[in-house]
């Protein structure tokens, strides 16, 4: 057996510098990394807002090395569910049998991104290890119109005080209600379906208008949108309206009662809007309420104008959008018209709606949340609530939104005729 001997200090030194990281590589090759285990919890995850958020950004997060992902959901696997990735753990409470904290404690889940009612988040308190991501998904209207709940202090709210990373998504809320409410939050865009670089915008050359969301909700009120284009086709008579939902029996005798079976078409749901965005020329917007829309943001994306029913607090309100403050058919008829039979107005409206989603791509949103599991993870809060997008308002200007809410919120309602912004801001309009 022969052995080399180096006598060349330099061979020596290279020598010893090939072996040292050959064991480099052999150690950490073998060393298993620990991962930061983020959890993301749905009751399921098909049809809603936040399901196609969390759908969004799970995609985009995955790619990311630190994070190890978990999906909890209330519901088992269900068919037409928002694509989540085979990478995903997914548990579901249901078919094993038990609650979120006793699953979260049971996967040592790290982070935990939670949305839903508030009788879960008092359990959630009892959690030692777990830091806990508040993710506030709905406006403070959402419990007037949808829950009917007319004192705030039977909502989240009150708890949210207590939570030490809360997220907002609206303006008027992070940056006026909450801190009047004692409530510290950031505040943050929500990604979108669309990738704003990869779209080629609507020419907006045709008459089409768009409307979509859930058919069988009374909050989105198509019937407003529909019984305006009575008047629009008597202006425009090759305008058609394409409502990308699953109809309900209302909302179709509500069209052959006007004599619209040609004008609006229910297309049913659809898995690519993209055709139907691309041929459209305006959108409206008619809920009693939302918390971001998304359906604004794809519409905006694609450079279409939109009409919104008193929807001024939201991130997405400004650029390309005409607000009406009333619920009269007419009214949104008028403006469409008016949008319709300007190309150039149309056009004006439709670049301001695509730059204001410039800054609001999914790539720097991703960016954006991978710092703030990181900050919650290593209990920087410093660092936490320096990431809220910089989107700054006054008290005039915050009073004046509120106010044209609570105006609306009167004449929708009578029960809301002695309502104040002194009321909300002691958690009742009563």
């Amino acid at each position: 057996m022969k052995f080399i001997f180096i006598n060349n200090n330099k061979s020596r030194l290279l020598f010893l510098l090939i072996i040292a990281f050959y064991y480099f590589i052999y150690h950490y090759k073998n060393k298993e990394i620990k991962k930061i285990k983020v959890a993301y919890y749905s009751l399921q995850m098909k049809y809603g807002g936040i399901e196609r958020i969390f759908s969004i950004l799970i995609n985009y997060l995955l790619k990311e090395k630190k994070f190890l992902f978990y999906l909890i959901t209330k519901e088992v696997k269900q068919i037409g569910e928002y694509p989540i990735p085979k990478k995903v753990k997914r548990i579901s409470l249901s078919e094993l049998k038990i609650n979120l904290t006793e699953a979260v404690e049971k996967k040592n889940i790290d982070i935990l991104i939670y949305n839903y009612g508030y009788k879960e988040i008092e359990n959630l308190f009892k959690l030692q290890k777990t830091k806990i991501i508040y993710y506030n998904h709905i406006s403070f209207l959402h419990w007037i119109y949808k829950a009917h709940i007319y004192n705030f202090k039977n909502t989240v709210y009150p708890l949210y005080k207590k939570c030490k990373y809360v997220i907002s998504i609206i303006p008027v809320e992070n940056n006026y209600l909450f801190k009047k409410w004692g409530i510290n939050s950031i505040l943050i865009n929500n990604p979108s379906t669309f990738d704003f670089h990869s779209v080629i915008p609507s020419n907006l050359s045709s008459k089409n208008i768009i409307m979509f969301g859930r058919g069988y909700d009374p909050i989105k009120r198509y019937e407003l949108g529909i019984k305006a284009m009575k008047k629009i086709i008597k202006e425009i008579p090759d305008c058609k309206m394409n409502i990308i939902s699953e109809s309900n029996e209302h909302l179709i005798n509500l069209i052959n009662e006007l004599k619209l079976e040609n004008k609006v078409i229910f297309t049913g749901y659809q898995n690519n809007i993209e055709i139907f965005l691309k041929n459209s020329s305006l959108h409206i917007l008619t809920s009693f309420c939302e918390s971001y829309s998304l359906v604004l943001g794809e519409a905006k994306i694609f450079g279409i104008p939109s009409i919104l029913c008193g929807l001024d607090y939201l991130a997405l309100s400004k650029g390309g959008t005409i607000i009406i403050y009333d619920d009269n058919p007419e009214s949104i008829a008028n403006a469409a018209i008016k949008i319709l039979n300007d190309y150039e107005y149309r056009k004006k409206l439709g670049k301001e709606a695509r730059k204001s989603m410039r800054k609001k791509t999914n790539k720097l949103i991703a960016k954006k949340w991978v710092k703030i599991l990181l900050s919650v993870y290593r209990g920087n809060d410093k660092l936490f609530y320096e990431l809220s997008d910089d989107n700054k308002m006054s008290e005039k200007e915050a009073n004046q939104i509120i106010s044209n809410q609570l105006a609306l919120l009167k004449r929708r309602n009578i029960h809301f005729r002695n309502a104040t912004i002194e009321k909300l801001l002691s958690y009742s309009l009563s």
